[in-house]
């Protein structure tokens, strides 16, 4: 099953940056599919490797900040090429 997951790390603190760009290295050296914009990051694939490489690399960023939010969106199918028709 295909999914694509958007993620939205938020440090609570001041020195916020390290955590958020090792955050998304982390992921694009995964191999998936991964796609940024200022707001949030996406995750695009098969449902099992997607959540392997979350379960790993949030619980990395989590353990990096002292405290902070890390907000997540699943949706059942992949959306990496979708454009709006409007």
């Amino acid at each position: 099953m295909k999914i694509s997951v958007e993620l939205t790390l938020s440090p609570l603190q001041d020195d916020y940056e390290p955590a958020i760009i090792n955050f998304i290295k982390n992921l694009r050296n995964s191999g998936l599919t991964v796609l940024e914009n200022p707001l949030s990051t996406q995750v695009y694939g098969e449902y099992d490797e997607v959540m392997n490489l979350l379960q790993k690399e949030m619980k990395i960023a989590l353990e990096a900040v002292d405290r902070g939010l890390l907000y997540i969106k699943i949706v059942k199918s992949d959306r990496n090429e979708y454009e709006p028709h409007f």
